[in-house]
């Protein structure tokens, strides 16, 4: 094992044993108070599980080249897959329905603490073949594509989260706004007239203020022009 190969291994390591358990622990918290409240948190818990498995994906794992350290770390990264998008609902459903069941959350509690079973079963087997297919050449060109198209939509869903939906939020917030959402395109049902566009932003204000509608509008194109 090369040098780069021994030093990135250890960082991937240390991303998924220190850095990962610790906002998984944060996350748990949350979840049993069994609150709306605890969404936009939530929000900013998926942000950060994506940024470290992007950079696991983009810096690190590119230079593993021993197979059984693909397969472990192929196996949390699906584990964390799984979770993000089972987060991702949660915060969709707060916003759309603002009530979850308490069975939700206890579902959420349940599969963060089964993790262990399920890198080491469920996700192993998955990853294993995976791996087998992904080797052998007939299939690789296909899975590449797969992967890459699965990769690039999941990068698209989190443009909804994070630093830029907290400024945006902000801006609304201080014009008058009482409403608030970012969805992604990908999640609506005709996206034909959304077709270059990545997320719909909805705010909405007192029934008395709808003159301001256009004024927090042009204040969010102004922010948005100024970020490129």
């Amino acid at each position: 094992m090369s040098y780069i190969e021994k030093k990135f291994l250890r960082k991937i390591n240390e991303i998924f044993e220190d850095e990962l358990p610790h906002w998984e622990g944060y996350l748990l918290e949350l979840l049993e108070k069994k609150s709306i409240k605890i969404a936009d948190n939530v929000a900013k818990v998926c942000a950060d599980f994506n940024k470290q498995i992007n950079l696991i994906l983009k810096k690190y794992y590119p230079e593993i080249k021993e197979m059984e350290d693909k397969l472990i770390i192929k196996s949390n990264l699906k584990f964390y897959y799984d979770l993000i998008d089972k987060l991702t609902d949660f915060i969709r459903n707060v916003e759309n329905f603002q009530k979850i069941d308490e069975k939700y959350f206890l579902s959420l509690i349940d599969f963060i603490e089964d993790k262990e079973n399920l890198i080491s079963g469920k996700y192993k087997n998955i990853c294993r073949q995976e791996l087998t297919a992904f080797y052998d050449e007939r299939s690789r060109a296909y899975l590449e594509k797969i992967i890459a198209e699965k990769f690039e939509k999941r990068s698209r869903e989190f443009f909804t989260f994070g630093s830029l939906e907290e400024e945006i939020k902000k801006i609304v917030r201080t014009a008058g706004a009482n409403q608030f959402s970012i969805t992604s395109v990908d999640n609506l049902l005709d996206t034909q007239i959304f077709e270059s566009a990545q997320s719909l932003i909805r705010f909405g204000v007192p029934s008395e203020n709808k003159g301001k509608l256009k004024e927090i509008g042009e204040e969010i194109k102004r922010y948005l022009e100024s970020k490129g």
